[in-house]
């Protein structure tokens, strides 16, 4: 019969669904936690977020920006790296500035060559040339004389031998050739002088003028190699060959936004958390000399003791946790600094963020 079939599926349906309605009825206890909560461990004790930076003696990690702008050509260290100060972390690509580097050593090296030429002074060669033109003018002197004494006797003898214009002629080569000779004279002794003073001195003013010049560029062309500044550990390396630097950092894909280059720590056991209490909060805080803290690792149940260090005593507005430039930050905070020893079983890292109670010492 074909309601048979119809009967059957009907009671499987009935079956199945009180099944379901049973298993889905009884009551699963629930898992346990992964991890506990940061509690309070003082009576009136203040929660705040914290962040872990390496200790410094002041501001927080050594963010590290170049001078300068180009590519990439090398990046000479990697993450987690113990360096010294000054050894090479990136370089980039100084092909312009070694030109004008170059460019300005020529020009300097120009100008000093100019210097010692105007201090060699005078040439033996300008010398003899000046003396030969004295000799020149005192012979033509000497012949324009003689013929002027011969013509003024013949006239004194006979006044019809010789005429007047002739005589005057005569008289006024001799003034010419007398005043060449007062010109080759002194020639001589400007060239015997040698340069004037006041071209030497202007001259050795260009020279340093330029030399710092070259100076200044080759300082420049040393900035093309980023350094560490100080001994540690590097943090963070954010280029990549053939990317692109600038004093403003550079471009990060993953958060669009520019950051340091180079983030680097002083590396030791000692680290500092950098503790963000809510303004709300300050009046609620104990004096300096009785803070404790203690601060509980994000996802772990442990617990560490942090040791005052100090208040940056300036309010300044909350970290924003996004990148969006509409996104508006109202609440103010306190950064409080605090340090601890990195236990040897413990693995933490700058950047970390922590919970982070604060209390006085003696309770409260």
């Amino acid at each position: 019969m074909p309601s048979r079939p119809l009967f059957i599926a009907a009671t499987a349906g009935i079956v199945m669904g009180l099944a379901a309605a049973w298993y889905f009825s009884e009551k699963h206890p629930p898992q346990p936690p992964a991890f506990s909560p940061a509690s309070n461990p003082y009576p009136k004790g203040i929660y705040a977020n914290g962040i872990i930076e390496s200790l410094q003696d002041s501001g927080e990690n050594v963010p590290i920006y170049p001078e300068v702008s180009g590519s990439v050509l090398s990046v000479g260290v990697s993450e987690g790296q113990v360096v010294k100060k000054g050894a090479p972390l990136v370089m980039i690509d100084p092909t312009v500035q070694e030109q004008i580097v170059a460019q300005q050593r020529a020009q300097a090296d120009a100008a000093r060559a100019l210097l010692t030429e105007l201090k060699a002074q005078p040439r033996p060669e300008a010398l003899a040339v000046a003396r030969a033109q004295v000799d020149a003018a005192e012979a033509s002197a000497r012949q324009l004389r003689d013929q002027y004494d011969k013509l003024r006797r013949s006239a004194d003898m006979d006044a019809r031998s010789i005429s007047k214009e002739a005589l005057d002629t005569a008289a006024n080569a001799l003034k010419v050739a007398e005043a060449n000779l007062g010109v080759a004279q002194r020639q001589l002794e400007l060239t015997r002088a040698g340069a004037w003073s006041f071209d030497v001195e202007a001259q050795a003013q260009n020279v340093s003028a330029l030399e710092r010049q070259y100076q200044a560029a080759s300082a420049l062309l040393g900035r093309y190699t980023l350094r560490a500044p100080v001994d540690g550990v590097v943090m963070a390396v954010n280029v990549a060959v053939g990317g692109y630097v600038s004093p403003t950092g550079t471009y990060r894909s993953y958060t669009e936004s520019s950051g340091p280059a180079v983030i680097m720590s002083h590396g030791n056991r000692t680290l500092g958390v950098r503790v963000f209490v809510d303004e709300i909060l300050v009046h609620r805080m104990p004096a300096p000399d009785q803070l404790v803290a203690q601060m509980q690792l994000r996802g772990t149940d442990r617990k560490v003791p942090l040791r005052f260090l100090r208040i940056q005593p300036y309010v300044t507005p909350k970290i924003e946790l996004s990148d969006e430039r509409q996104e508006l930050v109202d609440v103010r905070v306190l950064p409080i600094l605090f340090t601890f020893v990195v236990p040897k079983d413990l693995q933490v890292y700058p950047g970390q963020m922590v919970d982070v109670y604060i209390g006085a010492s003696g309770g409260g």
